[in-house]
């Protein structure tokens, strides 16, 4: 039989609590996870830094310097890396992806999306029948809310 994976969503705030360049962290099924506004993008890293387990998402978010020629210095166009606060190791919030050393170096990311909070729909059946009758009503949205996706736990069908 096939394994099946599935995901969890938890709400982390609506979009209003998280605006542009702040971070919320998280405390779901025993991990701590930072939540990013970047430039109104939405991503999640895990609080742990690999080289000693600090609270990374704690740290400061800035626009790290680009590969340049000596001498050279070009920044990054977002302000979108986390600095650890214990020994400044650098990770780039998309990707979770180590500054220094991004093809062995990384922390782990997770899914965010944003929804609307309160959207109800009810959809026709597939064969098209009336009976059941399906229809839409309409749902007045005050909020969009912020989702974060764990991977669920591998099951055997």
């Amino acid at each position: 039989m096939g394994k099946s994976k599935s995901t969890r969503r938890y709400v982390v705030g609506t979009v209003d609590e998280m605006p542009v360049g702040t971070r919320k962290i998280v405390e779901v099924d025993g991990r701590s996870i930072g939540v990013f506004n970047v430039d109104g993008e939405y991503y999640a890293l895990l609080n742990r830094c690999p080289h000693q387990a600090a609270p990374l998402c704690v740290g400061k978010v800035i626009r790290s310097t680009l590969p340049s020629k000596p001498g050279e210095y070009r920044l990054r166009e977002k302000a979108d890396v986390v600095r650890c606060p214990w020994h400044g190791w650098e990770f780039h919030i998309p990707t979770g992806e180590s500054v220094f050393d991004p093809f062995r170096c990384k922390v782990r990311t997770y899914e965010v999306t944003v929804e609307q909070a309160g959207e109800v729909r009810f959809e026709a059946d597939d064969d098209g029948q009336a009976w059941p009758r399906a229809e839409t009503y309409p749902v007045t949205v005050e909020q969009k809310q912020v989702i974060l996706h764990l991977p669920g736990m591998s099951s055997r069908a």
